[in-house]
């Protein structure tokens, strides 16, 4: 490719390279130059990428792009590297996103359960090839691939993105997490969608404030073509000034809103309710449990509407959606009572899995639950107070201590458990393992033992270690054991 290809819409101050110039590639890590390739510097939190332009010299980059002048080397000056950053990896890859529908999701809960009942009803109503973005997994059609972030960073979003074209996909639905919009990781990205799910505390060690936070969100609603907000939320306000294009809303509350929710009944192991729409009326089922499966029906609903697919049509292939790895997810045990795994780790998503468990549990909801280490650290005592309010029994824990000792984050956690009114019955386990088997030791007919954390990921994160973990095994193992005692 041409300098002058990858330099297209981006801003470009001074330019003292060659734009006729062949480039092999675009990178922003010195160690992974290649020669011939473009070396952006970006600057990052915990260190500058200015700083190793010289490494990135040294291994064969032909040009630097940055927000300084280089002396000695064809540079291209430009006055925001990370937005460069977006613009070339677009660019590079062709600009995949124009070639297909781009759905963005964003909020803090419901994103991933959203994108994936959306990518079921466009292929089962609307015939179409998908593509997956997610939190826990990539997807092309139903060819699947793990991740590591919600929004990879932009080369290999655009890299994955071109995948997705080339396979002919029709439409990419993603989560956007705020990072990656206050990051620009999607600079440059028309949607044909922006959906937004809710707003609660999460990512303030990031953010500082709610206000923040909810700016950050908002940045989607400047970059879509239609704008589908859940007016419930209160931080839906911020939402809606950023709208631009289209708007189309959904609500369980409000008879103004596009889609609305009514009649709404929670099932042991779904939701139903009444959709209606201007002059069109379809009851709706979903076999996930719980209110918040009602929000995610209707986010989802939406995004299928104004993809054009007909409301009944929404209907029959909502009926048969299934549900997300980690998200209220029952495991097979045979035992009286029932072991659910989700991934609740903030304040809200605790307080609705605990809500929704005391839907249907028959006898005491018993929780386990840590917090991550190197996170939003206040998040840590509103969580423990939610868990002495919310179930019967209380088990304290670790969840990816990550740098942190968990003894510490325990300790944190303990000062929301201690300073609740409830005289609910708790231990602290720190092992995990451990805290698991204590956990299926005292559940009883009828108890449900929530495994609040984790949900989809298959380890832990302990110390700068990533160790094999994944819950469905350690329950297989403690029943196997407790078995083997008798």
């Amino acid at each position: 490719m041409r300098l002058r290809s990858l330099l297209e819409n981006m801003d470009v101050v001074e330019l003292t390279a060659d734009p006729e110039m062949e480039v092999t590639g675009v990178c922003t890590d010195s160690r992974k130059v290649t020669p011939g390739c473009v070396f952006i510097a970006v600057r990052g939190f915990e260190s500058d990428g200015h700083r190793f332009i010289p490494a990135a010299v040294s291994a064969g980059a032909a040009v630097v792009i940055a927000e300084e002048s280089v002396e000695g080397v064809p540079c291209v000056l430009t006055e925001d590297s990370r937005r460069a950053m977006a613009v070339a990896a677009g660019n590079f890859y062709g600009n995949p996103a124009r070639e297909m529908k781009m759905i963005g999701v964003t909020g803090t809960n419901g994103k991933t359960t959203t994108t994936n009942l959306i990518k079921q009803i466009l292929e089962t109503a609307g015939g179409y090839k998908v593509g997956l973005i997610g939190t826990n997994r990539n997807m092309i059609g139903s060819e699947e691939f793990e991740t590591d972030r919600t929004t990879p960073d932009c080369l290999e979003l655009h890299e994955l993105l071109r995948r997705m074209a080339d396979a002919e996909c029709d439409y990419v639905v993603m989560e956007v997490s705020s990072h990656a919009l206050y990051l620009d990781r999607v600079y440059g990205i028309e949607f044909e969608q922006g959906i937004f799910t809710n707003l609660t505390e999460d990512h303030l060690d990031f953010h500082r404030t709610m206000e923040d936070y909810a700016e950050a969100k908002a940045r989607l609603f400047s970059m879509c073509r239609t704008s589908i907000i859940n007016i419930d939320d209160p931080w839906s306000k911020v939402m809606l000034k950023r709208v631009t294009g289209r708007l189309f809303t959904y609500s369980a509350r409000y008879n103004e809103a596009d889609l609305t929710a009514r009649s709404i009944k929670l099932h042991l192991d779904s939701v139903s309710f009444c959709a209606l729409m201007t002059g069109k009326l379809e009851k709706m089922r979903l076999g996930i449990p719980g209110m918040f499966s009602v929000y995610n029906a209707l986010s989802a609903a939406s995004g299928a509407l104004c993809a054009g697919i007909a409301l009944e049509d929404v209907r029959a292939a909502l009926d048969k959606c299934v549900g997300v790895k980690g998200r209220a997810e029952v495991v097979p045990t045979g035992t009286p009572y029932t072991v659910l795994i989700d991934y609740a780790h903030t304040p809200d998503a605790l307080e609705n899995i605990l809500d929704t468990v005391s839907e249907f549990a028959q006898n005491r909801t018993i929780v386990l639950f840590g917090c991550g280490g190197d996170r939003d650290s206040a998040k840590r005592p509103i969580m423990g107070r939610i868990a002495m309010e919310r179930s019967d029994y209380v088990i304290v824990t670790s969840d990816n201590p990550r740098t942190e000792r968990p003894g510490d984050i325990i300790r944190d956690i303990l000062r929301g458990v201690e300073s609740s009114d409830m005289d609910t019955p708790y231990e602290v386990i720190p092992d995990r393992r451990e805290a698991i088997a204590r956990a299926l030791d005292i559940a009883g007919e009828g108890d449900v033992v929530v495994l609040a954390g984790k949900g989809h990921e298959t380890y832990q994160i302990i110390g700068r270690e990533k160790r094999h973990f994944d819950e469905r095994e350690v329950v297989a193992e403690a029943l196997k054991a407790k078995a083997e005692m008798r």
